[in-house]
């Protein structure tokens, strides 16, 4: 199912069908600030699982989320004084910021790390489906056989319409992804350097 939705003002009766699709444990598309995502509620074991089988992806490789913005953040994680100061300025932005997971992240995503990557896209979809759904949505990239990072929606709807439960049509949003930064230790460690600027740190 392709639903297109308005990129700067989210018709909110859209953004709700999709959040529950979410609710109801479904698996989406949706456009951020870097890339399409792959994605489902972050507390449905078996929606992640799903996500592990259609991405062909180790389960030592945690998938990243995204989450509302800061305040929310702190539920997910440990969040240090100088962490915070830093996602102030960079978020909403193109960055996944890894920090020391907390109690409320579910288990499937720590294998062997106590660690979480999140994310904060400058994107109005994004963010209005993340605010009215209420929890943290799974995020990873989207890619077609051949590796490459996908940036049309029709195409997306052709090849995973079968194995997913809804695509978002934003608009094309680009193939470069966010740079990652480590924010675990006492100063920032640059994990991958792509859309975000890391000369900040």
């Amino acid at each position: 199912m392709l639903i297109t939705i308005n990129n700067q003002n989210p018709q909110i009766r859209l953004i709700r069908k999709v959040a529950d699709i979410l609710d109801k444990g479904g698996v989406i598309i949706y456009p951020t600030d870097t890339v399409y995502g792959l994605g489902c509620d972050l507390f449905n074991k078996k929606a992640i699982e799903k996500i592990y089988n259609i991405k062909k992806r180790n389960r030592n490789q945690p998938f990243s989320f995204v989450c509302a913005d800061l305040s929310d953040i702190s539920n997910y994680a440990a969040v240090p004084n100088y962490a915070y100061k830093i996602m102030r300025h960079l978020l909403p932005g193109p960055y996944t910021f890894i920090l020391p997971a907390s109690r409320m992240v579910p288990k499937i995503l720590l294998p062997k790390r106590k660690e979480v990557g999140i994310r904060v896209p400058d994107n109005q979809i994004c963010l209005t489906l993340v605010r009215e759904f209420g929890r943290p949505i799974i995020s990873t990239s989207v890619k077609n056989a051949s590796g490459e990072i996908m940036i049309d929606p029709e195409e997306m709807e052709e090849i995973y319409g079968h194995v997913v439960d809804c695509v978002i049509d934003g608009g094309i949003v680009g193939d470069e992804l966010s740079s990652v930064v480590s924010l675990v230790e006492e100063t920032p460690r640059v994990i991958r350097a792509a859309k975000g600027d890391v000369s900040v740190f």
